[in-house]
């Protein structure tokens, strides 16, 4: 099967690219920037430079790669650092907000016109579902009626995402909070303690290393029917238990801890919700219907075995 990848070059590209090479697949795969394209070489796939929010680009790489299936992860999520990136949250989010509707827009006009088959696009499962109920939610679960203000577009880029993928028949995946990299950003953050714990810390995250979100990429090219599928690992948890561990494990200090009113005067709102009110996700429909078995169940085994070993030869100098 011919792939072309949008946005390989991003957190999970360069983890979903030999992955879909040993799998058989024939790999093409975008960079925005030609100074990331040795690196997809070396990879095993075709490179190419692509702006996903250029219709001409983007009608001619489809056209050129032929491709029988696609899979979209463009994205613009660099450099975001600490809650206080996400006191403006649409600001800091725009263009990504843009690859998810405009770009993605663009993508699938240019399959549809190519007669591309198969369709799977990077979704989010983190801080959308209804703020409401138990702490987990299933895919069909209700949505956020009311975001908080800084995170409506936001939200309403994600949704049109969703909508759109699973509207042209194709598959929308949800991933947790992605890690795997020893200079995530998340990472330096906490170690640096600028990811406190907000009130009760009841806000519950999901997360999957990228490893595992690339194998159930895979799986969703070769299984996956229309629709949407939460892929995390089977620990979702709260704030107030990730952060204080996480925290742990990098050698850091202890997280601050601040009250509600407090961190909605220094952070915004959106960090407050997101780590006081927000739901995890179930990864049951991923591992029943795409037969994915995540090679790190929990967050925890995950953070210790990259964290641990990235912090080493710091610890070393």
């Amino acid at each position: 099967m011919r792939v072309l990848v949008v946005g390989a070059s991003g957190a999970i590209g360069t983890w979903l690219v030999p992955q879909l090479v040993g799998h058989g697949f024939e790999v093409t795969a975008s960079a925005r920037s030609p100074g990331k394209t040795k690196r997809l070489r070396e990879l095993g796939a075709q490179p190419i430079v692509l702006d996903a929010l250029d219709q001409r680009m983007v009608r001619e790489a489809v056209a050129a790669a032929r491709p029988d299936a696609v899979v979209y992860q463009a994205t613009a999520l660099s450099g975001l650092r600490g809650l206080g990136a996400f006191k403006h949250f649409d600001r800091s989010f725009a263009q990504t907000n843009r690859l998810r509707t405009e770009g993605l827009d663009l993508l699938l006009a240019a399959a549809r016109e190519y007669g591309v088959g198969r369709f799977v696009a990077q979704s989010f499962a983190g801080h959308r579902y209804a703020r409401e109920g138990g702490p987990v939610k299933a895919e069909d679960d209700r949505l956020d009626p009311a975001p908080v203000p800084a995170m409506r577009e936001t939200v309403a880029a994600m949704n049109h995402l969703d909508r759109a993928v699973v509207g042209a028949g194709g598959v929308a995946l949800r991933y947790g909070v992605f890690y795997g990299e020893p200079d995530d950003p998340l990472i330096a953050a906490v170690g640096a303690r600028q990811v406190p714990v907000i009130g009760k810390g009841g806000g519950v995250w999901s997360f999957v290393h990228l490893h595992d979100a690339a194998a159930a990429t895979v799986l969703a090219l070769e299984r996956g029917g229309r629709g949407v599928y939460h892929i995390v690992d089977d620990d979702p948890a709260p704030s107030r238990v990730w952060v204080p561990e996480l925290a742990r494990i990098l050698g850091a200090g202890a997280p601050r801890r601040f009250p509600r009113l407090l961190a909605r005067l220094v952070a915004g709102q959106a960090p407050v919700v997101m780590t006081t009110e927000s739901r995890g996700a179930s990864n049951a429909k991923a591992r029943r219907e795409l037969g994915w078995t995540p090679r790190f169940p929990t967050w925890r085994e995950g953070f210790r075995e990259v964290y641990t070993a990235a912090r080493q030869p710091q610890e070393a100098r």
